[in-house]
């Protein structure tokens, strides 16, 4: 998937704060929440400043990386101030273009699913809910597949991902999956940056267990490492 810059509107926001400081409004409109707005500066967050379960994304990194939706790139930056060799992959054409902008040594266009590497790599990135890019639990297939070819052997992938189902849950706190057609946790969304508008895409918020019994089924192990304070945590994907 290309995305050309006048489709861009996380680009552009992204641009603007990189050279401005300061972004005007990002969009976000989805089939399930209400508008809402991006916070543009939390892509380009210090270290110190990103939430436990990142930290602790970044903390298992081994070998080299890549960075998956690495936005502006403030995980990739994290990284090579540390020594890593990283590459940082993003679909937004002005992301790519920031990235290189703020120091990032290898910052690459391209979809996940698409993109050829020259060789493999030992940890994969998938953070600020990156399990997302796999859309839908029909695609978890061809998900782990990809990761199957760009993960070298006895490499991990390190992805958060949030569970809604506290979006639908009662007054008593109860919550039945069985009350849907489709997995819950299946989103559509449609960004906005002033004039610029994005196309829609499908993204994927998947409760861990769920992630489990995909994984194991397409010849991974996940396992939890972290739960967060929302609904949200951190796995690790292996090779079974």
């Amino acid at each position: 998937m290309k995305i050309h810059p006048d489709h861009d509107p996380m680009g552009h926001a992204v641009r603007d704060y990189f050279e401005q400081g300061r972004a005007g409004r990002l969009l976000v409109r989805s089939s399930l929440f209400e508008e809402d707005e991006m916070p543009v500066e939390t892509l380009f967050r210090r270290p110190e400043s990103m939430p436990p379960l990142e930290r602790l994304a970044l903390e298992g990194c081994e070998g080299r990386v890549l960075d998956v939706g690495a936005g502006a790139g403030c995980h990739a930056l994290a990284l090579q101030e540390r020594g890593f060799e990283v590459t940082a992959l993003d679909v937004s054409p002005l992301c790519v273009e920031t990235m290189r902008r703020r120091g990032v040594k290898d910052a690459r266009e391209g979809d996940f699913f698409e993109m050829r590497f020259e060789r493999p790599f030992e940890t994969v990135l998938f953070l600020m809910n990156g399990l997302g890019i796999a859309g839908s639990l029909a695609r978890l297939p061809l998900f782990f597949a990809r990761i199957s070819e760009v993960l070298a052997d006895g490499g991990r992938v390190l992805a958060d991902s949030s569970d809604l189902s506290y979006v639908f849950m009662d007054e008593d706190g109860a919550f039945s999956p069985d009350d849907f057609d489709d997995y819950y946790g299946q989103v559509d969304y449609l960004m906005q940056y002033g004039r610029v508008r994005g196309t829609r895409f499908d993204w994927l918020y998947i409760d861990f267990d769920t992630l489990r019994t995909a994984a194991e089924r397409c010849g991974f192990r996940a396992e939890l490492l972290r739960r967060g304070d929302h609904f949200d945590y951190i796995a690790e994907l292996r090779r079974a």
